[in-house]
């Protein structure tokens, strides 16, 4: 057996991540992927961003501390070969090259910023297939903090896609546009017509959700359930959350308004059912760098 060591850092609004992940090789047998570790630092670019276009000094310490941190572990893991992507904040910050320089200085970490349409491909590339039938029409939602990226799955290949820059840290700081959400309710209504569909959920949030749902994993969270946690969440204050639920600060303040937006996606795209696979975009860039290695 041939054991693949790869490194995934995942940059984005709300928070930034490494998943290291074992690939074992056997000849005549599917590989099989471990996640082995996962570190999450709760580095909110979007709070800058958002607000002062640019990302602070205090913030690109912790950025370049974070790498540094993230580089020491990939060592010590042994990783053969990486990806560092960032996303929405970094690609909107006014001084996001220089934060990438002063980060590869530091660290020796190469950051790429990626756009919507790249981070939707990412994000397709993990172990949907598992989720998807043939014969059905799907709706992959990924909510981040900066954005929200809507990819449409018909016989089990991507039929359209599109980047909306509607996101929990941007809804946090009111810094929507106003007609975003008509633009997301729009481009559902135009390209799902009258299919029946179900969404696929991907991010942090809805991970947690279903977590706490007491749902038997694989089994789909109705609509119904989604709606009533909004309801219960909107009560409650914070720190409530953080008790109640179990929640990271960075997390507590934010979850109402990632269950805001799959509620307008479930109610605009009359779906009855939400999966959710728990992956995201650092499994996406393994399975790229996975899939470029062979």
């Amino acid at each position: 057996m041939k054991i693949r060591k790869l490194g995934a850092i995942d940059i984005g609004s709300n928070a930034m991540r490494l998943l290291i992940n074992y690939v074992y090789e056997e000849e005549g047998r599917a590989p099989i992927f471990n996640k082995t570790s996962i570190v999450r630092m709760p580095i909110r670019l979007g709070h800058d961003v958002f607000i002062d276009e640019e990302i602070c000094e205090s913030n690109i310490n912790r950025i370049c501390d974070a790498m540094l941190s993230y580089a020491l572990m990939m060592k010590v893991y042994d990783v053969e070969i990486y990806k560092a992507y960032a996303t929405s904040a970094m690609r909107e910050a006014k001084n996001g090259k220089d934060v990438v320089k002063k980060v590869m200085k530091k660290s020796g970490i190469n950051i790429e910023i990626i756009d919507g349409k790249t981070e939707a491909e990412l994000l397709f590339n993990t172990e949907l297939g598992s989720f998807i039938k043939d014969d059905k029409t799907y709706l992959y939602v990924d909510v981040g903090g900066g954005s929200t990226e809507l990819t449409l799955l018909k016989d089990n290949k991507v039929f359209t896609s599109k980047s909306f820059e509607v996101g929990t840290v941007r809804l946090l700081e009111n810094k929507v546009s106003p007609n975003a959400f008509n633009e997301m309710k729009h481009w559902i209504i135009e390209n799902i017509g009258n299919n029946d569909i179900e969404l696929i959920g991907s991010g942090g949030n809805i991970n947690h959700v279903y977590k706490y749902s007491g749902v038997k994993l694989g089994i789909p969270l109705s609509s119904i359930y989604v709606k009533k946690q909004y309801q219960i969440l909107q009560t409650m204050t914070t720190e409530e959350r953080m008790q109640n639920f179990n929640m990271k600060p960075d997390r507590a303040d934010v979850v109402v308004f990632a269950l805001e937006i799959y509620n307008n996606v479930l109610k605009w795209s009359h779906a009855k059912k939400i999966h959710v696979p728990k992956i995201g975009l650092s499994d996406g860039i393994i399975r790229k760098i996975y899939k470029d290695l062979k």
